[in-house]
């Protein structure tokens, strides 16, 4: 491509102004429009550079012609409506966490783009960082060797959320994240959730999802709103390596420790067992080196480099579905108090890992 793609961002709230300085500081991007409901939030954005255009009707962004894509960053109950007027327009359509408020909103949404040959890109911000990007290369290389689980831990204080429970709000990036670093995607049969709710607030404020995953590995994912300390962490074990990634430590966001346990298998009677004793490896723990880059700038680079070449997004339009069917899964299974629930058989074939 030799001429930036003109986006519009619509929403001007809580992530529309990332989205909107990270497109208009992309050397691929021409940040051409804000549209939102309130026009002066809309033009305060704008005013910040750029001269993008100020809108408060979606259909007046949409029937510009000069504009290729637009970025969502509305409540997700709009996610739908906005998505599927822009894929209609033929607009490529970036969408924030999650895809849609429900899993049948979001098929409608991957099959118009397929339809209509546009690109649909989650926003799955975390994937881009450059923490998740080596994880996911060190995985890839086999350095980790077979994945043995991965557990992951996002608590803080606050804020709870008025339209969504913990489950909807936080866990979005975790599954995200893991079905960007497993190869094949995150492709569980069932879903367990477990959630609390102390405060009598409505919604579960505490979590605990369980996925079971291949050959009898298993992931683990814990958030929370009530605690009174901030942690972003994740494990990854293998059978070679172990990783684990510390989003709160800015020296040493990632760790790769070369210990572990090893069963050897022995003969008895003829039969195969495992043995009764194990033993565990003690090697060394190092810190591969990261480059600093904000991961919204690497994700809209995504979106245009994908736009350009005409492929899925790495982060695309079934990787939010995959998310959102598991999310779905873990409302069902919360409502039968934690009996595991079924990942719609969709799920399980659709889209390969990018």
């Amino acid at each position: 491509m030799t001429e930036k793609l003109r986006a519009a961002v619509i929403g001007a709230g809580y992530w529309g102004p990332n989205l909107a300085r990270n497109f208009r500081s992309s050397t691929r991007w021409e940040l051409a429009a804000i549209c939102d409901l309130d026009r002066a939030r809309a033009t305060r954005l704008a005013e910040q550079g750029g001269s993008p255009r100020v809108e408060t009707a979606l259909a007046d962004v949409l029937a510009d012609e000069d504009i290729d894509a637009i970025a969502i960053a509305t409540p997700a109950g709009t996610h739908h409506r906005i998505a599927m007027a822009a894929l209609a327009a033929g607009k490529h359509v970036l969408v924030e966490k999650p895809l849609a408020d429900t899993v049948e909103r979001g098929e409608d949404m991957v099959n118009l783009a397929a339809e209509n040959g546009l690109v649909l890109m989650a926003d799955h911000t975390y994937c881009y960082t450059p923490a998740v990007l080596k994880m996911r290369e060190l995985i890839d290389e086999g350095a980790l060797g077979e994945i043995l689980f991965i557990d992951s831990v996002r608590i803080n204080l606050g804020l709870i959320q008025p339209d969504v429970d913990v489950f909807w709000d936080l866990a979005p990036h975790d599954l995200a994240i893991i079905d960007f670093l497993l190869p094949g995607g995150l492709r569980p049969l069932t879903v367990s959730a477990v959630g609390a709710d102390p405060l009598g607030s409505g919604k579960a404020c505490v979590g605990y999802l369980t996925l079971p995953l291949p050959h009898g590995a298993m992931a683990h994912v814990h958030v929370n709103w009530l605690s009174p300390t901030k942690i972003r962490q994740m494990i990854v074990g293998g059978t070679k390596r172990t990783l684990v990634w510390d989003d709160l430590n800015p020296q040493q966001r990632l760790s790769v420790y070369d210990r572990g346990v090893d069963l050897d298998l022995q003969a008895l009677d003829g039969v195969e067992r495992r043995a009764a004793t194990v033993s565990y490896r003690l090697g060394d723990t190092w810190s591969p080196a990261l480059p600093e880059k904000e991961a919204l700038g690497s994700m809209v680079d995504e979106f245009a480099e994908a736009i350009g070449a005409g492929r899925p997004a790495r982060t695309d339009g079934q990787a939010g579905l995959r998310v959102l069917t598991i999310l779905d899964a873990a409302q069902r299974s919360l409502a039968g108090a934690g009996t595991a629930a079924r990942v719609g058989a969709d799920l399980a074939l659709a889209g390969d890992h990018p």
